[in-house]
């Protein structure tokens, strides 16, 4: 059981980065999330059921997952839509195309190839960890190649500071743009690999996913404070774990798992307050402050 929950929360951690470039780095909430998770699933298990390979089906997923984050960002800078209203805009629409796409509200993977087929042989759910380990490390290197360049610090600038970024001479509206397509398109990612763990693609399997990339985004905050740039997507890996185990450890309790999704946002809630009670009790970080990015 504990091997699954690190298999989920590898995966899953995925969902966690292509937050925090919104969350963290631009600073403002889309809730593209909802559509564009869902439709990286789609997009992935259509192609594969389609003939398409799984890894090639995954680029499709990102591919989807960008352009939707393009409208997205398209409506917000262009159109003048606030944030969370286009990213809904977004959202609602995208479960047509899903259905569109599919053609049906859930389609299945049985009898077809999944990306974990390449570590097919190994004990359960070791496949989906190798497989979540060398995505994550090929997605924190290329981030963090994208982050040192001169067009990432424009896009770091644009977060840290957009009225300064714009004295810089920086585009700030296309480095929104850009933030909105990478991390949808990274958002379509988590999705594309989920839906291949789980075996199927379902309309209405976006809902509720933001929380779970938030918890991955606090836990791993409330347990190491400020941390450098590459350590901060490390601690998101993290959270993302430690997410999965305290479910796994509410499931052993014996609840219900009907009702899992108030039990992950009871989590989150919770960590979200830890920073506060921290204050209030003159505490530090689990983990010692470490250098901001």
């Amino acid at each position: 059981m504990i091997i699954s929950a690190i298999a989920d929360g590898l995966i899953w951690a995925v969902l966690g980065i292509g937050l925090y470039l919104t969350y963290r780095i631009l600073k403002f909430p889309d809730l593209t999330t909802e559509g564009s998770f869902p439709l990286g699933s789609a997009v992935a298990v259509t192609a594969i059921v389609s003939g398409v390979s799984p890894i090639l089906s995954m680029g499709l997923a990102v591919l989807a997952g960008m352009g939707a984050g393009l409208v997205t960002g398209l409506l917000y800078t262009k159109g003048k839509v606030p944030v969370i209203l286009a990213g809904i805009l977004v959202m609602t629409g995208l479960h047509s195309v899903i259905l569109f796409i599919m053609q049906r509200p859930n389609l299945s993977l049985l009898n077809h190839d999944r990306i974990y087929y390449f570590f097919q042989g190994l004990p359960d759910y070791y496949d989906v960890v190798f497989t979540g380990m060398i995505v994550l490390a090929l997605l924190i290197i290329l981030l963090l190649g994208f982050f040192y360049t001169r067009l990432g610090q424009a896009f770091i600038a644009t977060g840290d500071n957009e009225e300064m970024a714009r004295s810089l001479g920086i585009h700030t509206d296309k480095m929104k743009i850009l933030g909105l397509m990478i991390s949808n398109g990274i958002i379509a990612l988590a999705g594309s690999l989920v839906a291949q763990e789980l075996g199927y693609a379902d309309v209405n399997g976006g809902t509720g996913v933001i929380v779970i990339g938030l918890a991955s985004l606090i836990i791993g905050e409330v347990l190491f404070g400020n941390l450098k740039l590459g350590q901060r997507l490390g601690a998101v890996v993290i959270g993302s774990i430690l997410y999965q185990l305290l479910l796994l450890g509410v499931i052993q309790l014996g609840l219900d798992t009907t009702y899992i999704r108030i039990y992950s946002s009871v989590i989150l809630a919770i960590c979200l307050m830890i920073p506060q009670i921290r204050r209030s009790l003159n505490l530090g970080t689990l983990i010692g402050k470490g250098e901001k990015a």
